[in-house]
Parts: structure tokens; C-alpha cells; sequence
């Protein structure tokens, strides 16, 4: 040590010695020990001197590259096993700086802070995120507490040799986020496989049939190719083996040896299930269009969807509380979160919804608590819904008013239940709304869950129960139908004495509208991700509205923005 240095006295924080063999950590502990006993007037300018003469992180006094730089260096070149880019940081270039045991001293100080920048960066990036999701219309509460700070993170490391350590705070503390990455990295060696060299040939069409498909038992000339393809993403077993059952070529097909073809059938059907059961398809067995679709994007494209859904899970807020309610709308599907005391998150509760349409009532994203549970709710229909569907089914059909059990109610709360031309007009120009009372035809059910919102978006249930057996399920104007309310509502009702399950299906039950204010308040996140893995499988979803390419093209600028 310099013995113009001040020795740092030996704490219980610090075991002797451990100061003289790092340089760095000897550095902050100074800087923190001189602010900490200069006097009021002096800790400024104390601080100042101090940080400026212990400045370097990655350095010693004589330029020396010190062991904590290579791990930086390897961590930033190794941005890309998180869907990040390593040029954004400069990796190479500083691989090429720090490339020598020993840095000039012209250029030392230069070096040391390129790297702490790059790497405050990348921490800031791998944490937050590289776009400002309210610019994609994610209407993510802003303002939540976050207290991670890059600098702070990197110094806490470096304390302890250890950048990865930083790194490890920066990443959402979601196991998703680790078994997407590992998803990422077993994708990048699929990509280029020769099984996706040459496209599926056509499906076979049928005589006099609109819509070209494979169904189980047909001959098709694309099977040995489907198998390779479904071997290689594992959903058929390696040892399987395409029917031997043969027959001959249609017409005009490309003819195989001895002019006959295999037929569609056994493991090979039960492949196509498990591949269509990930991919939000129906898991018919059937090939059509949507399923060869899916079949024909090869696994360069997953990547990009994997490093999307990466990008999301840094900027949506999970885990902001000990009880979380989620719906991911690619998915369909709604789940509800517990937080043990130990940290680890269990699953309560899962249930198929029905979300906004995509071609015109898409489902905001955004997070919101829940506050109210109204059973037997009326349903106060949207004007925009009122003009362009209820009033022009009244006027073709009188009689639904009274079947549906519709009433007109004024501004002042007067409640009309006749139908008249005058009624409607009202509604027309706002003087009036149009309400439907609780009841077996009610849209929203027999329960509402009310998250207060500038969308006017709630959960409920719905009497079209019909739709949850589809596999693609955007029907609603917006709000999200519910096919679990019961189970629902036995999770945001946890700890309210008296509300037990039979309670709550009386309530459902009673035709008379009751709200309920929650003791707690619940947070909804609505979500978006198309990517997700459950157990040890990776599922796909469509970007049915059109996020995933919006933020693939918000990425892009900003490549294009950093070469220029």
C-alpha cells in the first residue's frame, strides 16, 4: 500500500487484509469512510477528491487490468443469452481495448470509464428495458417504487470482485425470465437446421372443397418433411417413424418411389396435437392453413419472438404484491398469483378468457387494483355499442328489448323500461342510456370485477360460456369474460370473514345487484407476451394485436439510430 494512503482500520465488515489485495474495493471503502467522517462543510468537496483520484473501477495506478474487467467484458459479449445486443455496449470495442495485460497510462482513465458506461448500460437496459413501453400504448402505472440504481449495483458488485453480481440483481426476479433465456439459447442452435431449407409442399384440397387441409388416415407428400421438423422442435420422438402404410400419389403431386405416398396417421398425428396444443392452436390432429402456418416458421423467427418476450418481461410489473391477478391476451388465460413469505410464487388459479376483438375492441395493456366485486351487475351499455349494434337490433326487432331485459335511464336517474322512438332518439344524442337489468341474459353475467380504469375494462362472466371451447377467444368490445368467476372470486375474496364459496354463488344467484368493496385491493396486470414456457415445454402464441411487431420495429429504429 502507498503510504500516502489512509489504512482502512479492520472491521467485522471488512476481514484483514481483504482491502490490501483489492485495489478496488480499497478505493470505495476510502471514498465511503472520507465522506463519512468529513465534517458537514467539508463532505462535498471531500467526496469530489476522493472519487476523482479512486475514480477507476476496471484499473489499478499503474494501468493493470484487474480480473473483475475480463468478467465485465465476458458478461457484456455475452448479452445476447438475454436478447440483448453486444454492440449496444460496445463489447468488441472494448475487447479490443481492454485486449492487453496493461492499459497506457494516457488512455487508462479514458478506458476505465467507456467500460463503467457500458456497463451502467447494460444494467440499466437488462433492468428497465431498451424502449418506454407507454410509447407502444403499455399503460403501465409509472412512478412504481424501483430502487435500482446501475451505479450503485455495479459498485455493491465490485465490492465483492464480482460484476455478475450485478447482472443477477439487474434481470426481473421471475423464473420465466430464466427459462426463457434458456429457451432463447436452444433456439439459436435449431436455427439454420436443414429441416426448414425448402417449404412444406401444398395441403391436399379435396374435390369441390373451398379450404385445403390433412386430415388423419390422407396420403401426403410432405410427411417425411414433417417429421423432420417435428422431430427437431420435440414434439414427435426421435425413434418415430413416418406409417409405412402407403398409397398412391394424387394427380399432379410429385411422385415418390414406386409412385405411392405415406398416409397421415399415428405418431405423426399425435405430434401434430402436442405442436398445435403450443401454439394456441386447436389440437385437432388436423392440418390447415393456420396450423401449416405455424409449422412453416422456422426457428430464426422464434428467436426474434423469444427476445420480445425478454424485452416485456423487464417493463411489466409482476410480483407488485403478495396476491396478483394476470391475463396474458395472447394466451387467452388469466391467473392468479400468491407470494409465499419465502418469496416463491405459487399458482392459484387458472381460467380461459375471452378478450377484445382484434379488428376493433382490442384489450388495453395496463395494471390497476381491484377494488369492487358487484354481483348481479347491471350492464350499462357503451354508447359507442348502443348506436352501432343495441339500436339498430331494437329497431329491426322491437321485441328484444323485453326479451333482453333492456330499460332506458335518464340523466337524472329516471328509469324507463318502454320502448319508443323518442327513447332511443335520447340515447342517440345522449340525453339517455340504455341498461340491462341482472338476469339469466345479462352480458356481464352474474359477477363484475371492477378495477377502476380510464377504459372502463372489468372481468366478468358472460352467458356465451360456449366461446371458452375455442382456441382463439378475441370476441369481447374490450373487457375480459371470465370462465372461472366463482373460483375468481374465492381468491379476491381471501380473508373477508363469511365469504365462503356457497356465499358467493348465492350472491351470483340472486338477481338483486349487490357491490362488495374488497378489504384489500388486488392488482390486475393485463399482459402481453407470445412466448411463454410452462414445465419444460415452450408454447407460442399469435401476436394477435400486433404488439410484438410494433416493438420489433421500435428496436429496429433504434439500431438504425445508433449506426447512424
Amino acid at each position: 500500500m502507498n503510504e500516502s494512503e489512509p489504512r482502512i482500520p479492520s472491521t467485522g465488515l471488512l476481514a484483514a487484509g481483504a482491502a490490501e489485495h483489492c485495489p478496488v474495493r480499497r478505493r470505495l471503502l476510502i471514498a465511503a469512510l472520507a465522506i463519512a467522517v468529513a465534517g458537514p462543510l467539508q463532505a462535498l468537496e471531500t467526496a469530489a477528491t476522493v472519487v476523482a483520484r479512486y475514480s477507476r473501477l476496471w484499473l489499478d495506478e499503474s494501468g493493470q487490468v484487474l480480473p473483475q474487467a475480463r468478467a465485465a467484458l465476458s458478461l457484456l459479449a455475452d448479452a445476447a443469452s438475454h436478447g440483448l445486443a453486444p454492440e449496444d455496449y460496445d463489447a468488441a470495442g472494448l475487447a479490443q481495448t481492454f485486449a492487453h495485460p496493461r492499459v497506457s497510462p494516457r488512455e487508462a482513465d479514458a478506458a476505465d470509464q467507456a467500460l463503467t458506461r457500458a456497463f451502467e448500460r447494460y444494467l440499466s437496459e437488462l433492468h428497465r428495458g431498451r424502449v418506454d413501453p407507454v410509447a407502444l400504448h403499455h399503460d403501465f402505472r409509472v412512478g412504481r417504487p424501483d430502487p435500482f440504481d446501475p451505479a450503485q449495483a455495479l459498485r455493491q458488485a465490485l465490492l465483492r470482485q464480482d460484476p455478475g453480481a450485478a447482472v443477477a440483481a439487474a434481470v426481473p426476479p421471475l423464473p420465466l425470465y430464466g427459462r426463457l433465456r434458456a429457451a432463447l439459447a436452444h433456439y439459436r442452435q435449431l436455427a439454420g437446421d436443414p429441416a426448414w431449407s425448402r417449404p412444406l409442399p401444398p395441403l391436399p384440397r379435396a374435390s369441390q372443397s373451398r379450404s385445403a387441409k390433412l386430415e388423419p388416415g390422407q396420403p401426403w407428400v410432405g410427411l417425411e418433411l414433417l417429421a423432420r421438423r417435428l422431430r427437431v422442435l420435440g414434439d414427435l420422438a426421435p425413434a418415430a417413424a413416418v406409417s409405412a402404410q402407403t398409397a398412391a400419389a394424387p394427380a399432379g403431386w410429385p411422385l415418390p418411389a414406386a409412385n405411392e405416398v405415406p398416409r397421415y396417421e399415428g405418431e405423426l398425428v399425435e405430434a401434430v396435437r402436442r405442436f398445435q396444443l403450443r401454439h394456441g392452436l386447436e389440437a385437432d390432429g388436423v392440418i390447415g392453413s393456420t396450423t401449416w402456418t405455424q409449422l412453416g416458421i422456422d426457428p430464426a423467427a422464434r428467436v426474434r419472438q423469444i427476445e420480445l418476450a425478454l424485452e416485456r418481461l423487464r417493463w411489466t410489473p409482476f410480483l407488485q404484491s403478495r396476491r396478483m391477478i394476470v391475463v396474458n391476451l395472447p394466451e387467452f388465460v388469466l391467473r392468479a398469483y400468491e407470494v409465499a413469505d419465502d418469496g416463491q410464487v405459487h399458482l392459484a388459479l387458472e381460467s380461459r378468457v375471452v378478450v377484445g376483438r382484434a379488428l376493433d375492441t382490442r384489450t388495453p395493456l395496463f395494471d390497476e387494483d381491484m377494488r369492487f366485486i358487484e354481483f348481479s351487475p347491471y350492464w350499462n351499455i357503451p354508447p359507442s355499442i348502443a348506436r352501432s349494434e343495441t339500436i339498430p337490433k331494437l329497431k329491426r326487432d322491437p321485441g328484444y328489448f323485453d326479451r333482453m331485459g333492456l330499460e332506458f335511464v335518464g340523466a337524472d336517474g329516471s328509469v324507463q323500461r318502454g320502448l319508443s322512438g323518442a327513447h332511443l332518439d335520447a340515447v342517440l344524442a345522449g340525453r339517455m342510456r340504455i341498461r340491462q337489468r341482472p338476469g339469466e341474459h345479462n352480458a356481464l353475467g352474474d359477477i363484475k370485477f371492477v378495477f377502476p380504469n380510464a377504459d372502463n375494462i372489468y372481468l366478468h362472466h358472460t352467458p356465451a360460456v360456449d366461446l371458452f371451447g375455442r382456441a382463439r377467444r378475441d370476441y369481447s368490445h374490450g373487457c375480459i369474460r371470465v370462465e372461472k368467476p366463482v373460483e375468481l372470486a374465492e381468491f379476491v375474496l381471501q380473508g373477508m370473514p363469511g365469504w365462503d364459496r356457497a356465499r358467493i354463488e348465492s350472491a351470483m344467484t340472486l338477481g338483486k345487484s349487490n357491490t362488495l368493496r374488497l378489504a384489500e385491493p388486488v392488482p390486475v396486470l393485463l399482459s402481453y407476451g407470445t412466448t411463454l414456457v410452462k414445465g419444460d415445454r415452450i408454447f407460442f402464441f399469435n401476436d394477435i394485436y400486433g404488439h410484438d411487431h410494433a416493438l420489433a420495429q421500435a428496436l429496429q429504429q433504434r439500431a438504425r439510430r445508433r449506426v447512424e
